[in-house]
Parts: structure tokens; C-alpha cells; sequence
């Protein structure tokens, strides 16, 4: 026999897992076939002005990161961290892309990037575009951003913080948590080369 006090506390247990199994399912990154709903087609422009797409994510592991240059704390750090990994990968670092796509591309030209990403590892690469194609790619990807205003005026973008690890097919296979050592990173992309 069930107690009365235990009967709410069970009911909205219950309900949260109901909730979470149908979240689960409405954004499950693996589709019925599974290949991944994350990612997909792209036209954009790097900070060297050469057109990149999502053929030039095939080949071998790849990070993509949505961001933006005014930003003061997340992006910077993810960078980072980002070096980091290449870092502790060594001579593999060569065979990881990454790409950083911005979401504010009324701010961000590719020039902006290029001097942007000159305080990063090189070998990071900077994307832009206009709105409708960044708009575009935020949704291959399931990237959120959004134009805040600030008080004083001038906007910041709120946006997705994910680092997304992509197969050498342009698949997603998992989200990089940046709290683990760079080390951790590195042994977890290396396994996709």
C-alpha cells in the first residue's frame, strides 16, 4: 500500500520521466537511420575569404563552435581550451579542423574574424556569412542565438556554447565538455582519426 504523502512526490516523478523520455525523442541527435540530425548542408566564408561547406568537414574529426567576437566570457574561453586540446593532441593537432561560426554577422566580417582568431591556435578557422546563411547553419546545427540589447546601449548575442565534435563524414557524435582536462579531450577526438 502506497502512503498519501509518497503518492504527489511518485506522481511528478513519474511525469518527469515521461517528460524527459519525450524530450529525449524530440531532439535525439541520431535519426532512425542513424546518422546524425545534427549538422548538415552550409555555404560560409572564411576569415581568408575562401567559400567552406560541410564537404569540408569530411575526411577526418572535426569541431564546430558557435560564437561571436564581442563576446566577453564563453567564447574566448572555449578558444582556449580549444588550443589546448590541439596542444595535447601534438603532431595529430594537423588532422583536427575546427571551425568558428559566428552569430553576429552584422559585427563579424571575415577581416574582424581573422584578427579575432590571431590571439588563438592557427589552426582554428573562422566562419561568417550573411544573416539568412548563418541563420541557416544555426539551425543545421540546432544552434540557438539571439540579439539582446543592452542598457547602454549596443547589443550582446546570446547563443549556444556547445563545442560540437563532428565525424570525419560530418556527423555528430558528441558535444566536448571543456571542463575536462585538455588531455581527456585530445584521447576522445583521437580515436576518430
Amino acid at each position: 500500500m502506497v502512503r498519501p504523502k509518497l503518492v504527489l512526490p511518485l506522481i511528478a516523478f513519474l511525469l518527469s520521466l515521461i517528460i524527459l523520455g519525450v524530450a529525449w525523442f524530440a531532439f535525439d541527435p541520431m535519426s532512425e537511420t542513424g546518422s546524425s540530425a545534427i549538422g548538415g548542408p552550409f555555404v560560409l566564408t572564411a576569415q581568408d575569404g575562401r567559400k567552406v561547406t560541410e564537404k569540408d568537414l569530411l575526411g577526418g574529426p572535426s569541431l564546430v563552435f558557435f560564437g561571436f567576437t564581442h563576446c566577453p566570457d564563453v567564447c574566448p574561453t572555449a578558444l582556449y581550451e580549444i588550443g589546448l586540446i590541439y596542444k595535447a593532441l601534438g603532431k595529430d593537432g594537423d588532422r583536427l579542423k575546427t571551425y568558428f561560426v559566428t552569430v553576429d554577422p552584422e559585427r563579424d566580417t571575415p577581416s574582424v574574424i581573422k584578427d579575432y582568431l590571431s590571439g588563438f591556435d592557427a589552426r582554428i578557422t573562422g566562419l561568417s556569412g550573411d544573416i539568412a546563411a548563418i541563420v541557416a547553419t544555426e539551425k543545421a546545427y540546432r544552434a540557438y542565438a539571439k540579439k539582446v540589447p543592452l542598457e547602454t546601449g549596443g547589443y550582446t548575442m546570446d547563443h549556444t556554447a556547445i563545442i560540437y565534435l563532428m565525424d570525419g563524414k560530418g556527423h555528430f557524435l558528441s558535444s566536448l565538455n571543456i571542463d575536462r582536462p585538455p588531455e581527456e579531450n585530445a584521447k576522445l577526438i583521437a580515436k576518430y582519426f
